[in-house]
């Protein structure tokens, strides 16, 4: 019986991941943005 809500939890987990996946070609050019521009205004702030 425990075998079986294990099982759900992780088809649970699959079906999160599952549902971020199309956000991808969004979410990571505007992290790459935001790290780019963090990097920025360190080295500004440093010099």
């Amino acid at each position: 019986m425990a075998h079986q809500e294990h099982s759900s939890d992780h088809a649970e987990t699959e079906d999160v991941i599952e549902s971020i996946t199309p956000l991808m070609p969004i979410v990571l050019p505007v992290a790459g943005g935001v790290l780019m521009f963090l990097l920025a205004f360190i080295a500004v702030f440093m010099a």
